[in-house]
């Protein structure tokens, strides 16, 4: 299988570059860091495909996310949808960024993507909002989903939960975390598992 693995971040793109530089691999892993944020993941995603000509079999996000309470920072988690949480329209209007999209993870969990850090107070809203109890949060998954599907590609993302902001977390318990868990060979490990 050949993969596309995207990383927002520098940090994220730095470890799974490194996780992948191992030997016996099955699968053949091309890792691209595509920034932050919905616009710009999205435009990185779909550049990266359009410039391989085909050469992918499936789409990888990887990296780190927020969690709602019930999962602990270090948690390795392959959700089985993705969809955004910010968007404020009618659900039938613009079905494209309200419908979810089907990852090929295998843990009972969804990933939501917005335009901002979340804290415990904006996961208590969206959790209200979206009738949800438990979910990943960050800010690409699903615009890069989209990306990959204008080219027929199917997505897993795997993320690392990197903090618990209903427990207090914020963006120094993310950065903190980060800086000590650079490991991602889990991901390497899941990808090569997965059929």
């Amino acid at each position: 299988m050949r993969y596309l693995v995207i990383t927002p971040t520098e940090r994220e793109y730095r470890n799974m570059s490194v996780a992948v530089e191992r030997e016996g691999l099955k699968n053949s892993y091309t890792v691209a860091r595509t920034g932050v944020g919905k616009a710009l993941s999205a435009a990185g995603a779909a550049l990266a495909i359009a410039r391989a000509n085909g050469d992918f079999d499936r789409v990888a996000i990887v990296g780190y996310a927020a969690s709602t309470i019930g999962r602990q920072r270090g948690d390795i988690v392959a959700p089985r949808v993705a969809r955004y949480y910010d968007c404020r329209i009618p659900g039938d209007f613009v079905p494209e960024l309200t419908d979810p999209h089907p990852l090929l993870g295998h843990d009972d969990a969804m990933v939501l993507t917005g335009d901002s850090f979340v804290d415990g107070d904006m996961i208590r809203s969206v959790k209200a909002k979206m009738g949800v109890e438990s979910a990943l949060f960050d800010m690409e998954a699903t615009s890069i989903c989209q990306a990959a599907e204008l080219f027929d590609l199917p997505v897993v993302v795997i993320k690392m939960v990197s903090d618990v902001p209903e427990e207090g977390d914020n963006e120094f318990s993310y950065d903190a975390f980060v800086d000590s868990h650079t490991d991602f060979s889990a991901f390497v490990d899941y990808l090569e598992k997965l059929r």
